[in-house]
């Protein structure tokens, strides 16, 4: 006897509802820290800092810039 396609999803695990991926300001705040990129935009004041943290922290760096 054939099982519908929705007793198959609980049987199997899937019938939960995926989490809702946070877009909240804290959450993206959050994901900005943790992936440390080249800033697009800013002050100079802003590219300063970015230099000296770049000299200070270079493992903590995702490098994305395209040096061509």
């Amino acid at each position: 006897m054939p099982i519908s396609p929705t007793e198959f999803l609980k049987k199997y695990g899937f019938d939960e509802e995926e989490e809702e991926r946070d877009h909240s300001l804290r959450h993206n705040a959050m994901e900005h820290a943790k992936h440390l990129k080249r800033p697009h935009a800013g002050t100079p004041h802003d590219w300063e800092e970015w230099e000296r943290y770049k000299k200070e922290h270079p493992d903590e760096i995702e490098d994305d810039e395209d040096n061509s």
